[in-house]
């Protein structure tokens, strides 16, 4: 009777090394020394490599600054940012100009005040993309973004670290347990088979 519970024993047993290799991938998370033996953690351990390697991969393949400089570059955005500078313009201008200057906003009149709109926002159209440029080209020599997601990763605490794997891999996880535990089903039923023969 007791051998037909192999295949049950051996799943539990497969289940539970790759818990505990899914575990060891994260613990312990400082170094500890046993007789010789010196354990830790794999991504504790890694952490220094694993953020240069995200720092890299990140500017590389996802976010760099010239993605940065062409979003904000872009016609959609370039149209917005004048729609949202004529709707600023025209409330100083009908708004608070007259309140500031009532005297001068008197003698200039409505046709003046739209021709000093339209002039100042197809100046601004004309000059923007240049200083953005400029702008952009400060904020790459004083921004890396591989150095600085490599420094948000590398001070990350273990235990923060952890969450963060884990909540991207949890379900692979998982998944490793459950192929551990239904190999060791199948290696238990094969044992099973050679008792019985």
């Amino acid at each position: 009777m007791f051998q037909y519970t192999l295949p049950f024993i051996a799943a539990i047993i497969g289940w539970f090394t790759n818990y505990i290799a899914v575990k060891m991938l994260f613990r312990p998370r400082k170094k500890k020394k046993f007789l010789f033996i010196e354990l830790q953690g794999i991504f504790p351990k890694r952490q220094a490599k694993l953020a240069e390697k995200i720092g890299k991969m990140v500017a590389d393949e996802l976010l760099s600054s010239k993605d940065i400089k062409d979003k904000i570059l872009s016609p959609e955005t370039m149209q917005n940012l004048s729609e949202n500078i004529a709707e600023k313009l025209n409330d100083y201008l009908d708004n608070k100009f007259p309140k500031n200057y009532p005297v001068f906003s008197l003698l200039l009149g409505q046709k003046v005040k739209e021709k000093v709109r339209d002039e100042f926002l197809a100046e601004f159209k004309e000059l923007a993309p240049e200083m953005i440029n400029s702008y952009m080209r400060k904020f790459e020599e004083s921004f890396d973004v591989e150095e600085t997601i490599r420094q948000r990763v590398a001070i990350l605490s273990p235990i923060k670290l952890e969450a963060l794997i884990m909540s991207i891999l949890q379900k692979e996880f998982r998944f490793i347990e459950l192929v551990g535990a239904v190999l060791g089903f199948i290696i238990g039923l094969i044992q099973l088979a050679l008792v019985n023969i």
